[in-house]
């Protein structure tokens, strides 16, 4: 391999060769996506990278990419082939002057490389966490241990009020589903264990789904969060489910809830009966 702490820098990234893994480096510069900014920085172990490549790029540059391994890096996986060529993290883009060092690189990556078929395990590290990030209809929080999402009035539909707001331990999950904002109807879906008929209802009728749009659950915030999710989900393994302790509600946040809900109550979309109900739920948590 070539010497341990060989820099081979690129347009919103460097990449550091060591021993057993290449170090991403990203630059935070404004013209740097925000994803790679968010990233910062990522170690990719040798026997998480299936191949590399070197290939022509636009205007005057090559680009120099290491494929990961199927199952390997949890971004990916939770990415689903969703992101723009230009915010993929495996992508090095080099000034075309620097073809034949990053040919010199490409060739002895690809000589260290001895695994190509999917992974059995996560290799690459989640991102970190406590994350949230603002949804179109809640805010979504992960503290490592659970999923929250706290509806907003403005956007959550009638069907997630009258749910109330969610909490699911890790060990309740079997994985995530993320849409990526950039297309029509983005979202992030909880999965729930073997529970198709649950997964079908549309998202903004969904307790486990937060929606996104212009501006809610942008690619650089979101997908990191469902990346650090689903490894956590993984690593979970159907232990245990973790019971947390969600402690007291805020008054003023109580008082807002039974307003709206007096709201829907008046609009015709809550019964007499519902409208009752939950009030009396959100009063036992003062």
């Amino acid at each position: 391999m070539s010497r341990m702490g060989d820099v081979l820098a690129g347009f919103h990234a460097a990449w550091e060769f060591e021993s057993d893994s290449v170090l991403i480096r990203f630059e935070r510069g404004i013209r740097t996506p925000k994803l790679f900014q968010a990233l910062g920085e990522r170690r990719i172990p040798l026997e998480a990278i299936a191949g590399v490549t070197l290939t022509p790029g636009k205007r005057g540059t090559v680009v120099l990419r290491a494929e990961p391994r199927p199952g390997a890096d949890p971004l990916m996986e939770a990415a689903d082939g969703q992101l723009k060529e230009g915010c993929d993290p495996y992508r090095l883009v080099l000034p075309a002057d620097k073809e034949t060092l990053a040919e010199y690189y490409a060739d002895e990556l690809r000589a260290q490389l001895t695994q190509q078929g999917p992974a059995e395990r996560f290799l690459v590290a989640a991102p970190e966490v406590p994350r949230a990030f603002k949804a179109y209809d809640a805010k979504a929080s992960f503290d490592g241990r659970a999923v929250s999402f706290r509806w907003f009035w403005t956007g959550a539909s009638s069907a997630k009020w009258k749910a109330g707001d969610q909490t699911f331990p890790v060990a309740d999950l079997s994985g995530v589903e993320w849409r990526s904002p950039e297309v029509f109807e983005g979202y992030l879906r909880l999965l729930r264990g073997a529970s198709p008929v649950d997964q079908a209802a549309p998202v903004d009728q969904d307790p486990a789904s937060v929606m996104f749009g212009l501006g809610y659950g942008p690619v650089h915030e979101s997908l990191p969060f469902a990346a650090a999710v689903l490894a956590a989900v993984r690593s979970a393994g159907g232990a245990a489910a973790v019971q947390l302790n969600s402690g007291r509600r805020d008054p003023g946040d109580v008082a807002e809830r039974i307003r709206h809900l007096g709201e829907l109550h008046s609009a015709g979309l809550v019964t007499d009966e519902e409208f009752s109900l939950k009030k009396a739920e959100l009063l036992a948590e003062l």
